[in-house]
């Protein structure tokens, strides 16, 4: 059963069997892991950190950062959780998953503050696609008050 949505508990550690549904997140152990989205069982679990996956919570709600791309598994889901929805993603080719794979070893290995390993202001990450480009004093703006 593919999900809409997923919940989420806040755990010291993890459970020894996931629930569906339910996106469990360990401060203490910087990851998180949920049943993959698509319901084919399949655990997936997500380290926390400025170079793999970010969590941004609201009060109420969780959303992640970057997609969830499951490619080593037999459903190659793609997915993003934006405040506890399922948005489903564009699969992906061979080529593109060498190429975000080699992508983010590069990153890793990389310098720390390189742009490529920079964490994006929440309003990069929360900025809808759709979006207006900022005319000339919107950028002012923004470049002041960065």
């Amino acid at each position: 059963m593919t999900h809409e949505r997923l919940d989420h508990r806040f755990v010291e550690s993890f459970p020894e069997r996931l629930q569906e549904g339910i996106l469990y997140i360990s401060t203490e152990y910087a990851s998180m892991t949920h049943l993959c989205a698509c319901g084919c069982g399949s655990e997936v679990v997500t380290p926390l950190s400025p170079l793999d996956w970010r969590f941004m919570f609201d009060g109420q709600t969780i959303s992640v950062h970057p997609s969830i791309g499951s490619w080593s598994l037999p459903c190659r889901s793609h997915y993003i959780i934006r405040h506890n929805q399922i948005h489903w993603a564009e699969d992906w080719s061979d080529e593109q998953i060498a190429a975000g794979r080699t992508n983010d070893l590069a990153a890793k290995r990389g310098p720390v503050n390189s742009p490529a390993s920079r964490t994006p202001d929440v309003a990069e990450v929360e900025q809808p696609r759709d979006s207006k480009p900022l005319g000339f004093f919107g950028r002012v703006k923004k470049w002041i008050f960065r």
